[in-house]
């Protein structure tokens, strides 16, 4: 028994990486303030598997993941995981590569692609919302319903079209060709037209959230991720309703 409990410790682990970092952990849970914490995460995970193999390659995945998005996105606001995890767990319980193997795939994807958004390369994004809690995700599946309405957020078959829009969209960067993306006098850049200043996107996204109008509830493990509501159009909308000044350049 002890040796089967030993993993599921290491998971406190990544709660002390949050910690070093001197991040003030908010959810955009609108019935609590602080996110799920990973030794919380950890005794979900083991109620559905304790191989030990599979518990230490889940740990040193999410490690990765979690102190990429600290690299790359220091100014993040929102740090929810349970969904992403719960989704990893579900994934790899059916990957015909095997558990495993499907976990260092899906960390790679990951590390990638945060690496390729964040404030170390061109693109410099300043949040990981709008990936992780779905809206990137609803708009490709409002494209193609018929074909995408199945595929999960986290899925690798998602990832790989953020990796390959994210080499298009820096190659475009370089070529001066971006017109939506264009950084801002903040040195990041916004699509949007409104501000997103952390005051701002703050207010923005925790209304969204009280309001249901989060594509992918990061939040709660077991998630219904929703793809078929306006939801870039409602972000216009309440960013107006909500006073928040445009975007300056």
């Amino acid at each position: 028994m002890k040796q089967e409990l030993t993993p599921t410790h290491t998971f406190k682990f990544i709660d002390e990486i949050f910690a070093q970092q001197s991040v003030n952990l908010l959810s955009l849970n609108p019935h609590k303030t602080l996110i799920t914490s990973f030794a919380e995460l950890g005794n979900l995970i083991t109620e559905q598997n304790t191989d030990i193999k599979f518990l230490t390659t889940l740990h040193k995945t999410l490690e990765s993941i979690v102190y990429t998005q600290f690299k790359n996105f220091p100014e993040n606001i929102f740090w929810d995981f349970d969904f992403l995890v719960s989704s990893m767990l579900r994934q790899a319980s059916i990957a015909d590569e095997g558990a495993v193997p499907f976990l260092t795939v899906f960390g790679e994807k990951m590390v990638c692609l945060t690496e390729m958004f964040g404030n170390k390369t061109e693109m410099r994004f300043r949040y990981v919302h709008d990936f992780m809690y779905g809206f990137e995700w609803a708009r490709w599946v409002q494209k193609e319903p018929q074909k995408r309405a199945h595929i999960e957020p986290f899925s690798l078959v998602f990832l790989d079209y953020l990796l390959l829009k994210g080499k298009e969209l820096l190659q475009r960067i370089s070529h001066g060709q971006v017109t939506s993306y264009k950084l801002c006098d903040t040195g990041y850049r916004n699509p949007f037209t409104f501000s997103r200043e952390p005051e701002d996107e703050y207010r923005l996204l925790t209304y969204l959230a009280e309001e249901q109008l989060i594509p992918v509830a990061v939040w709660n493990w077991n998630a219904s991720p929703v793809w078929n509501k306006p939801f870039q159009e409602m972000r216009q909308q309440l960013a107006l309703k909500l006073d928040i000044q445009p975007q300056r350049h």
